[in-house]
């Protein structure tokens, strides 16, 4: 069994279509319904309109939930996770392919799954070590591993997101775990208010992506939160003392 990973959420933002607020995520937390996707765009108005020009709606959603968190930090490392990434922009190259058009290298450059981070170190002007993770249905917890080692190696604070874009309606029959479009974005410092452990066991697949549930725990004050995911059980609980 993996060791306990302690650690503090010290803050968190979320973003999904027609969820912005901290309130509109309690109230979404207290009833969780489909979202309905009207394509709106995170507002990053406080990056430059030339700088904004290249950021895609997934990279758009982890600077409108991230970008907050780490104002008070000149350097902080970021941990971002996403199974499916930047979808969108790896059809449209794919679609090029089919049509023997030649490809575009600035598409090509920012649909790989790095990308994102990259974008973020050059606009945060921040050298800080950052890692892009591409997992299955517990990716969360796998950037919470990297998150825990970095806090471990002394890090202050470290910024972990994880998003998903929708996918597009081709790749619909296969992608059954993004209801809609999300970002969540969590502050972690060294403490012991939250511990995460790993067992062994199957068990039954959540409703919701395990991000999204993490966020009602949050909300609704729940101490204890447990993820299946294959044959690994992930055991969240919340020390309120």
């Amino acid at each position: 069994m993996l060791g306990v990973m302690d650690f503090r959420i010290e803050q968190w933002r979320a973003w999904a279509p027609g969820l912005e607020s901290k309130d509109d995520w309690r109230t979404w937390c207290e009833a969780p319904v489909r979202v309905a996707d009207g394509q709106q765009q995170p507002d990053v108005s406080f990056l430059p309109a030339m700088q904004r020009r290249r950021l895609s709606r997934l990279a758009r959603m982890l600077f409108q939930v991230a970008w907050p968190l780490a104002e008070a930090y000149p350097a902080l490392p970021l941990i971002f996770a996403s199974r499916h990434g930047e979808t969108p922009r790896t059809l449209a190259i794919l679609n090029d392919l089919a049509r023997d058009e030649p490809l575009s290298p600035t598409q090509f450059s920012l649909s790989v799954h790095n990308a994102i981070i990259g974008q973020w170190s050059i606009l945060r002007g921040d050298t800080s070590e950052m890692t892009a993770v591409a997992a299955a249905g517990d990716g969360l917890e796998h950037a919470m591993l990297e998150a825990s080692m970095l806090l471990g190696e002394g890090a202050p604070a470290v910024l972990l997101v994880i998003a998903e874009e929708a996918p597009p309606a081709v790749y619909a029959p296969y992608v059954d775990d993004v209801p809609f479009p999300y970002a969540v974005a969590l502050l972690l410092t060294p403490g012991d208010d939250w511990h995460l452990q790993l067992g062994s066991g199957a068990g039954q697949t959540a409703a919701w992506p395990h991000p999204l549930n993490l966020l009602r725990a949050l909300c609704c004050g729940q101490p204890t939160l447990v993820h299946h995911w294959n044959n690994r059980q992930w055991i969240w609980s919340h020390n309120k003392a």
